[in-house]
């Protein structure tokens, strides 16, 4: 999926006809990615993975992103602890279809393309699925506004996306809370069928380089009780990238 304030009333949202909730409710999505899109993106992001008995365990990683919401190219590589430096994953988002993800094990030399059908397993032992490390356009998913309500004292739309191919994801649905104030994504609850399996908190708000940032994520795997702190330090936008740097060979040429 997945900022002017609307003023919006109860009735307007409930007694509104169906195809007139769903388009302002995409139109809000559509104006979080609007805002938050830029040309490149790279932090050095502080991972901390708390068990469900308050084990902590540390790891971190760089990643660098170029190119437009949805159809961006992805690289993440560990860099601590030892045993898993040098580990990668590269995501090529495409904005009609699930991304194209491949990890790269430099101890075997060897890369490996993520299935489809396991893109739902954690990703190196954080809460984070393979899935969840992807962009998916706005256009993938129907809208619809669930209501108001207040998340850390701050007014938010509740809104619900459902994948416009069921098969494209290993979630039924999915509601997100956009703050009205800065059309920023406050939490996101993932389901699988009625239950919700992740949630994934956006904390520390700054604006970087004129675009309002969560600094700190959240995700908790609901199910298991474990949860997973992504801190973003050293966050740069628009750093000058080049497209040959998000490819395979780029992937085993960098560890």
């Amino acid at each position: 999926m997945s900022r002017a304030v609307a003023l919006w009333i109860a009735l307007v949202v409930v007694l509104a006809p169906d195809g007139v909730a769903a388009q302002d409710a995409r139109q809000i999505v559509q104006e979080v990615q609007k805002r938050s899109n830029v040309r490149s993106q790279r932090y050095e992001g502080v991972l901390q993975v708390f068990n469900a008995k308050g084990k902590v365990s540390d790891k971190r990683w760089v990643l660098e992103r170029i190119g437009s919401y949805g159809s961006s190219k992805m690289i993440l590589r560990f860099t601590v602890p030892a045993e898993v430096k040098g580990v990668a994953l590269l995501v090529v988002n495409h904005t009609d279809r699930a991304s194209d993800q491949w990890m790269w094990t430099p101890s075997i030399e060897r890369d490996r393309r993520i299935a489809f059908q396991d893109r739902s397993q954690r990703f190196f032992g954080t809460d984070f699925s393979f899935e969840d490390l992807e962009e998916r356009d706005v256009d993938q998913f129907d809208y619809s506004i669930l209501g108001d309500e207040t998340i850390d004292g701050e007014s938010c739309w509740k809104i619900q996306s459902v994948p416009r191919q069921a098969k494209s994801s290993q979630y039924t649905r999915s509601i997100v809370w956009v703050r009205k104030a800065t059309y920023t994504f406050a939490q996101l609850d993932s389901y699988i069928k009625e239950q919700v399996v992740r949630r994934l908190d956006y904390r520390d708000m700054a604006n970087v380089q004129g675009v309002w940032t969560a600094r700190r994520l959240e995700m908790s795997d609901l199910r298991t009780g474990s949860r997973t702190r992504l801190t973003l330090e050293q966050l740069q936008y628009n750093v000058p990238m080049k497209d040959e740097d998000f490819t395979l060979q780029a992937l085993r040429r960098q560890s």
